[in-house]
C-alpha cells in the first residue's frame, strides 16, 4: 500500500525532460546536428559552407582566416578550459579524488578507448591513409550521453549517472592526451618555450594565491596565442590553463568552482552548439552510397557502437569478478550494459578529432562525419531502448536532480 503514496510519473514527463535537467544540452545538440545536415543538403548549402569556410575580410590572428578555424581553434579552447576546470575539481575533491574512486572509471575509460580504436583499425583494413583516424571513435560526448539519461528521469539509479559522468570525464582526459601526443606536428621550439614560461607564470600566480580571475584570463589568452603558433593544438592551452586556477576555498566556493559555475552554461548552450552546427553539416548528395558505406564511416560507426560497449562493459565485468573494483551500486548488469552502449555517443569530441585526423582531405572528413553521426545515433537509440526496457528502478526518485 505504501507504493500508492509515491508520486505518479506524468505522461508528459518525457516531453518535459527534453527541456530541463540533464537532457536539455543533449537535445540541443541533436537539434543543432539536424539543422546542420538540413542546411548542408538544401538550397542554403553554398551559404552554409561559405559562412564557415569563406575567408574573413579581417582577422586579428592571421593563422585563423575563417570562421571555422576560429571556432575549432579559438572557441573550442574555451570549451577545453571548462573541461579542465571540471577535471581538476573532480581530481582534487570530487569523484576522482581517491584511488578507490578512480579505479573503475579509469579502467572503463581506458578500455572504452582502446577497444573502439582496435575495432576501427580492423574495419579500416590497414589503409595507412585511414590509420590517423583511430582515435575518432574513442571519445564520449558528455552532454549527449547525459541528455539521453535525462530522458529516462528517475528510472536510472543515481550510481549509474555518476558512473557515466566520471567515465566521460576520464575519457576527456584521454582525448586531450591523444590530441597532444598524436595530432601535434611541426613543433616550433621558440613558441613552445614561451608557452611554458607563460604557464610557469600562471602556476606562480596560483602559488601566490592570486584570487582575482582577470590575471588568469589575460595570461590564458597569451598562452593560447603562443600554443596556437607552437604546433601543439591550441585547445590544449585551455586544459593546462584551467589546471592553474586555484582551488583554495575562501568564503565558500573556490575561484575554480565559481569560474566553472559561470562558464559551464556558456560551454553547454553556446560553444558546443556553435561547434556542432559548424562541423556536423555534410553534403550527402555529393557522396552517394559509396561514400556512406566506405571503409571510414563503417570503421567509425563500428568503433562507436560495438567497440565502446564491448570495451566498457567487459572491463566492468572483469573488474567486479576479480574484486579490483565493484560495479555501480544498485545497478543491474542490464542497466550497466545500457550505459556502456550510451558511451558510444561520440559527437563533439569525435567530430573534433576527425577534423584533426584528416586536415588536408575534405572527403575523408565528410565520411568521418557520417560515421560519427550514424554511430552516435545508433548508440543513443539502442542505449535508451535497453535502459527503458530493462531498468529495475521505475520508482527510484533518489536520482532526480535537486
Amino acid at each position: 500500500m505504501a507504493d500508492s503514496k509515491l508520486p505518479r510519473r506524468s505522461p508528459f514527463a518525457p516531453v518535459v525532460a527534453l527541456f530541463v535537467g540533464d537532457a536539455s544540452a543533449g537535445i540541443l545538440l541533436i537539434l543543432v546536428a539536424a539543422a546542420a545536415m538540413v542546411a548542408a543538403n538544401s538550397s542554403l548549402a553554398a551559404e552554409y559552407f561559405h559562412l564557415f569556410h569563406g575567408s574573413l575580410v579581417w582577422t586579428p590572428v592571421a593563422k585563423l582566416n575563417n570562421a571555422h578555424l576560429w571556432i575549432n581553434d579559438g572557441l573550442m579552447a574555451a570549451f577545453f578550459f571548462v573541461v579542465g576546470l571540471e577535471v581538476k575539481r573532480e581530481l582534487v575533491c570530487g569523484q576522482l579524488a581517491t584511488a578507490e574512486q578512480r579505479r573503475l572509471p579509469v579502467l572503463a575509460a581506458i578500455a572504452g578507448m582502446a577497444v573502439p580504436a582496435g575495432v576501427y583499425l580492423f574495419f579500416a583494413g590497414g589503409d595507412p591513409q585511414l590509420t590517423r583516424g583511430w582515435a575518432i571513435p574513442a571519445a564520449t560526448d558528455i552532454a549527449f550521453a547525459m541528455g539521453v539519461l535525462g530522458l529516462l528521469g528517475s528510472r536510472v539509479p543515481a550510481s549509474l549517472r555518476l558512473f557515466l559522468l566520471t567515465v566521460a570525464i576520464v575519457d576527456d582526459i584521454g582525448a586531450v592526451l591523444v590530441i597532444a601526443l598524436f595530432y601535434t606536428a611541426n613543433l616550433k621550439l621558440a613558441w613552445l618555450i614561451i608557452s611554458l614560461l607563460v604557464l610557469g607564470i600562471m602556476t606562480g600566480m596560483n602559488r601566490m594565491k592570486v584570487s582575482a580571475i582577470w590575471p588568469y584570463i589575460l595570461m590564458a589568452i597569451v598562452l593560447w596565442y603562443c600554443v596556437l603558433h607552437s604546433g601543439v593544438h591550441a585547445t590544449i592551452a585551455g586544459v593546462v590553463a584551467a589546471f592553474t586556477i586555484p582551488m583554495h576555498r575562501r568564503d565558500g566556493n573556490s575561484l575554480l568552482e565559481r569560474v566553472e559555475h559561470a562558464l559551464a552554461p556558456w560551454s553547454a548552450y553556446a560553444i558546443v552548439p556553435i561547434f556542432g552546427f559548424a562541423n556536423a553539416g555534410v553534403a550527402i548528395g555529393g557522396m552517394g552510397m559509396a561514400g556512406i558505406t566506405a571503409a571510414l564511416p563503417v570503421a567509425i560507426g563500428a568503433g562507436l557502437v560495438v567497440g565502446k560497449q564491448v570495451g566498457i562493459f567487459s572491463s566492468i565485468v572483469i573488474a567486479d569478478k576479480l574484486g579490483f573494483a565493484k560495479r555501480p551500486k544498485e545497478a543491474s548488469w542490464a542497466e550497466i550494459w545500457g550505459v556502456s552502449v550510451l558511451c558510444g555517443i561520440g559527437f563533439t569530441m569525435s567530430l573534433f578529432i576527425g577534423e584533426l585526423a584528416f586536415p588536408d582531405y575534405r572527403e575523408l572528413i565528410d565520411e568521418a562525419k557520417i560515421g560519427i553521426l550514424m554511430g552516435s545515433l545508433v548508440s543513443a537509440v539502442l542505449g535508451y531502448a535497453i535502459l527503458r526496457l530493462t531498468t529495475d528502478h521505475p520508482n527510484d526518485h533518489s536520482a532526480d536532480p535537486g
